[in-house]
C-alpha cells in the first residue's frame, strides 16, 4: 500500500480540522430533540453539498444520506456506510462553554454532535482526497446522518427510506467519556444489550386520602410492585446471565390529598440473549398478574419494541483495528472485555448488513470527564481529529480490492455499490 495517501490524509484532516470543530461547536449550540432535527439536518445537508458530495434528506426533512463514489481507475467499488446519530437529549446543558446549548432544557448529553461532525468531517476528507487523485484505487461510501436514535425510531425510518440499497457494510462510532482521548475499544461479536420498552398502568379506584380503605391505592400497589420486579426478576435468573430492569419514570395524579385512579411505570428491560429475554418479560407478567389479583387492581403491561444487540462482524473489527494501529499505534487499542448494557438502535442496520461500531476516547484533563446523559458532558476536541483520521482509513482500507475481495462473502445486501 502507497504511503502517500496516507500522508495526504493527515494533511487535509489537519486542513478541515478547525471545520469539523466549528460544525461540533454549532450541533452542540443548537440542538434538537428526537423527530425535530430538520434545522440539523438542513445544516448538515448544506455543509455536505458544498465538498461535492450527492446529498438527499431523509424522510419528512428528518436525516441525510450524502454519497461518494470516486471510480479512479473507472472500475466500481463496493458501498460502505458510515451512520452517525443527530439527535439531542431533554437535559439542561449546565456547562459554562461558549458553545453551550442555546436552546433551554435540549442539550448534546450523549456526543451526537460530535458524530455527526466526525462523519462530516471524514466525508470532505475523502472527497477531497478523491478529486486530488490521491486514493490508491476507487472507493464508494455512503454517510448516514440519522435522527431519532434516543427512541429507538431513526434506525428504521431510514432504513425504509432507502439508506441501505446498494451498501454492503457499515461503521458507527461512540464517543466513550471513561477512555481519554487518544484510545479505541474494540470488541468483536456481542457490544451492547437488548433493550425492550417496559409500561405498567395500575388501574384501581381513587378516593379521600384520609380514607384508603375505602379506595384501591395505586401508589401502594406501585410501590410494591416496583420492589417485586426489582427482587424477583434478577432472583429468577442464572446469575451468569445479565438481565437489567430499571422503572425509570412514575405518573400519576398531581393531588397530594387524594388517591389517584392510577399509576403508570415507565422503564427498560435490557438482556444479551432472547431466551433469557422472553424469559424475564414472562416472569414480570406473572408477578403482575399476581400482585394486581392480591390488591384488587388491574396491572397492564406493554412491552414497546426495542433495539435488539450490535453484533459485531470479526472481519470488520480486525480491519478497522488494523486502522487504529496505523492512527495511534498498538498500545492505544482497549479490548472490551464484556458487552455493555446500553443499547444503541445502530443495531436495527446490522439486521441487514455486517457493521462495527467502536468506543472512540473523548476525555482528558481540561475537558470530558462528566458521563453520557449528564448536564455537563463534554469531549475533548482533540478526539474529533482522531475520529475523522480513523474513519476515513477504515473507509479506504475496507475499499482496498485485495482486504473487500476476502470480506465480500459477509455481506447480506444487495448491490454493488451505492444507489444515489
Amino acid at each position: 500500500m502507497s504511503e502517500s495517501w496516507v500522508t495526504e490524509l493527515d494533511h487535509a484532516v489537519d486542513r478541515l480540522f478547525a471545520e469539523v470543530v466549528e460544525l461540533r461547536e454549532h450541533l452542540h449550540a443548537h440542538p434538537e430533540l428526537s423527530g425535530e432535527e430538520n434545522n440539523t439536518s438542513l445544516h448538515l445537508y448544506q455543509r455536505l453539498a458544498e465538498h461535492g458530495l450527492q446529498v438527499r434528506i431523509g424522510p419528512e426533512g428528518q436525516g441525510v444520506i450524502a454519497d461518494l463514489n470516486w471510480s479512479g481507475n473507472g472500475s466500481k467499488s463496493p458501498c460502505i456506510a458510515i451512520r452517525a446519530d443527530i439527535d439531542a437529549l431533554p437535559i439542561q446543558d449546565q456547562t459554562d462553554r461558549p458553545y453551550r446549548s442555546q436552546n433551554p432544557g435540549v442539550m448534546h448529553a450523549c456526543g451526537h454532535d460530535a458524530h455527526a461532525a466526525i462523519a462530516t468531517g471524514t466525508l470532505a476528507v475523502l472527497a477531497e482526497l478523491s478529486q486530488a487523485q490521491q486514493i490508491p484505487w476507487p472507493i464508494s461510501t455512503r454517510g448516514i446522518f440519522q435522527p431519532a436514535e434516543e427512541t429507538c425510531q431513526g434506525a428504521i425510518r431510514m432504513i425504509d427510506a432507502g439508506c441501505l440499497d446498494g451498501v454492503q457494510a457499515i461503521l458507527s462510532l461512540h464517543v466513550d467519556p471513561s477512555r481519554d482521548v487518544g484510545r479505541i475499544g474494540f470488541r468483536n461479536g456481542v457490544m451492547t444489550a437488548h433493550c425492550d420498552d417496559v409500561r405498567l398502568r395500575i388501574t384501581g379506584q381513587g378516593g379521600h386520602a384520609a380514607r384508603p380503605h375505602e379506595a384501591a391505592d395505586p401508589v401502594a400497589v406501585c410501590a410494591q410492585l416496583i420492589s417485586s420486579l426489582y427482587m424477583f426478576v434478577p432472583r429468577a435468573t442464572d446469575s451468569l446471565d445479565a438481565v437489567v430492569l430499571s422503572i425509570g419514570r412514575i405518573r400519576g395524579a398531581d393531588v397530594a390529598n387524594a388517591i389517584p385512579e392510577w399509576v403508570e411505570l415507565r422503564g427498560t428491560l435490557r438482556t444479551l440473549d432472547l431466551v433469557v429475554r422472553a424469559k424475564a418479560i414472562e416472569h414480570i407478567r406473572q408477578l403482575a398478574e399476581g400482585i394486581g389479583q392480591a390488591s384488587g387492581t388491574q396491572i397492564e403491561i406493554e412491552v414497546g419494541v426495542g433495539s435488539g444487540s450490535i453484533h459485531n462482524d470479526a472481519q470488520l473489527v480486525e480491519i478497522v483495528r488494523q486502522s487504529g494501529v496505523d492512527v495511534l499505534g498498538e498500545g492505544s487499542l482497549d479490548t472490551i472485555e464484556r458487552p455493555s448494557m446500553g443499547s444503541e438502535d445502530f443495531a436495527y442496520y446490522l439486521e441487514h448488513v455486517p457493521g462495527a461500531m467502536f468506543r472512540l476516547g473523548s476525555a482528558s484533563a481540561a475537558v470530558g470527564n462528566a458521563p453520557l446523559h449528564s448536564p455537563t458532558f463534554d469531549v475533548d476536541r482533540e478526539s474529533l481529529r482522531i475520529g475523522v483520521r480513523f474513519m476515513a482509513r477504515s473507509v479506504i482500507q475496507w475499499c482496498n480490492p485485495d482486504r473487500q475481495n476476502g470480506f465480500r462473502g459477509t455481506s447480506k445486501m444487495r448491490g454493488a455499490e451505492c444507489e444515489n
